[in-house]
């Protein structure tokens, strides 16, 4: 049986007991980015606390189905496109690439599904269709537009008035909107861009519809969790859930969950503003432990202040966690003992879970796993080896999956780790060899050949092949 949670769901702003439409079986829906650059550690926050929040579903008995959108059509893809004359869908490809390779970097495991606007724009064309049927939406010269006043609701989400919204609204109303409110679901093609054929002509989908469409096709009508940072809960969320529920006459998302912003120096962090913190970079400073721990040492709903000095008081903590692994792997060869779980094992089980069960607190958990580093020190000092097996099976193989920290380094790892050592020497042996050290140089390669690994001088540099085991 699986275990009752509570979380605080943004629309009814509070906290709520957490029942899924089907029993055992959660559907969540988290908003992805907008691939037209490499992502910065705000975008890595959701990506983080969700990643973390599926798995401890996971570990307490739900069976998930998670997707996680790419955003690839949209205003800043088409003008970084067009600024080096590319199509559209090279920019998009490529940061897909390069996300992939932040996201293993940060070792967050992949959604069940990562669809791309760009393959439902059918689908859009077809809800947008069914919304004017409806009499939800209307086309004016090309454009089409959700009719905010037809839905009732509209505000609910973010908790806002209409009229409050208008009057204290800035926009004014255009020639092709009957109301400042109403937002766009398809926009009609400028010249050089990119564009689908539609009944209303040429154009291409609004930002807020693909994302109704994609989790619509992939998670049902109504599905359990969407998620996402704050910052999207007006316009963007509210507007899907608007234009979702217009269509299909039911709930959209039974629950909402948001994360809070990440700021450096108090403000908001963005690509706009220019004060990021790339993912790319941050994991050469730091690993990837330290980076998760300092976002999860922190209520996800909470804002986060992220400096230097924080991440490197994390980075101590994290590297004392590391060694007392470590010294416990050394101790048994890398054989650590299977034990069966101890009622001390089980009560801090509990304490766990108790901990990720109100609102998802990791930063208690994430207290309760420094606790028992400690407890596993002393065991290691007292040689209690009893203490040493149920200390270090909570962190390494029970709590550390759960958040995706202080895990066993993947075969991947391993072997990009043995490369950039290679690498090493083979730079000291380059250097030996312009000093004229050839013994000291020769004894690099021919030790390395030893141990299988071949090196070859090329006009291009010395290249290394690694014979199969």
């Amino acid at each position: 049986m699986v275990k009752k949670i509570k979380i605080f769901d943004t629309l009814k702003g509070e906290l709520v007991d957490f029942e899924p439409i089907e029993k055992n079986h959660v559907r969540m829906y988290v908003c992805g980015p907008t691939i037209y650059n490499l992502i910065h550690i705000g975008n890595a926050r959701p990506m983080i606390v969700f990643d973390a929040f599926r798995r401890f579903l996971e570990y307490i008995g739900y069976k998930v189905t998670m997707v996680q959108n790419f955003t690839d059509i949209d205003d800043k893809i088409i003008n970084k496109a067009n600024e080096e004359g590319v199509p559209f869908k090279e920019i998009a490809e490529r940061y897909i690439v390069e996300y992939w390779k932040d996201s293993y970097n940060l070792r967050i495991r992949a959604a069940n599904f990562h669809p791309k606007t760009s393959n439902y724009v059918d689908e859009i064309i077809e809800f947008i269709q069914d919304l004017i049927d409806k009499g939800f939406a209307y086309e004016s010269d090309g454009d089409v537009y959700f009719n905010v006043s037809k839905f009732e609701k509209y505000g609910e989400l973010s908790h806002r008035n209409p009229e409050d919204m208008i009057a204290g609204s800035r926009i004014e109303i255009s020639d092709k909107k009957q109301n400042p409110l109403d937002f766009t679901l398809w926009k009609k093609a400028k010249e050089g861009e990119p564009y689908w054929e539609s009944p209303w002509g040429k154009g291409r989908p609004g930002w807020h519809i693909e994302c109704s469409v994609m989790s619509n096709c992939l998670l049902g009508e109504s599905f359990d969790i969407h998620a996402g940072g704050n910052d999207l809960i007006f316009p963007h969320h509210e507007n899907e859930k608007a234009q979702s529920e217009a269509r299909h006459g039911k709930t959209f998302a039974k629950y909402w969950m948001h994360n809070g912003m990440i700021k450096f120096s108090g403000e908001k962090m963005s690509k706009s503003i220019g004060n990021i913190w790339l993912v790319r970079e941050l994991v050469k400073a730091y690993d990837p432990d330290t980076i998760k721990t300092f976002i999860l040492s922190k209520h996800y709903r909470t804002p986060l202040d992220f400096t230097e000095e924080g991440l490197n008081a994390q980075k101590k903590s994290t590297k004392r966690v590391n060694e007392a692994l470590k010294a416990v792997e050394e101790k048994y060869e890398g054989n650590v003992p299977y034990i069966p779980k101890s009622e001390y094992m089980k009560e801090k089980i509990n304490e766990f879970i108790d901990y990720l069960s109100t609102d998802f607190n990791t930063p208690k958990a994430i207290a309760l796993i420094f606790e028992l580093t400690n407890e596993l020190n002393k065991a290691l000092t007292e040689n209690n080896e009893q203490k040493i097996l149920e200390n270090y099976h909570l962190i390494r193989n029970e709590f550390g999956p759960v958040l995706g920290i202080f895990e066993l380094p993947t075969k991947e790892e391993k072997s990009a780790k043995a490369e950039e050592l290679i690498n090493v020497l083979i730079d000291v042996r380059n250097m030996l060899r312009k000093e004229k050290n050839f013994q000291l140089s020769d004894y690099i390669r021919d030790s390395l050949k030893n141990i299988g690994i071949t090196l070859k001088d090329t006009p291009e540099g010395t290249k290394f092949t690694i014979e199969a085991n």
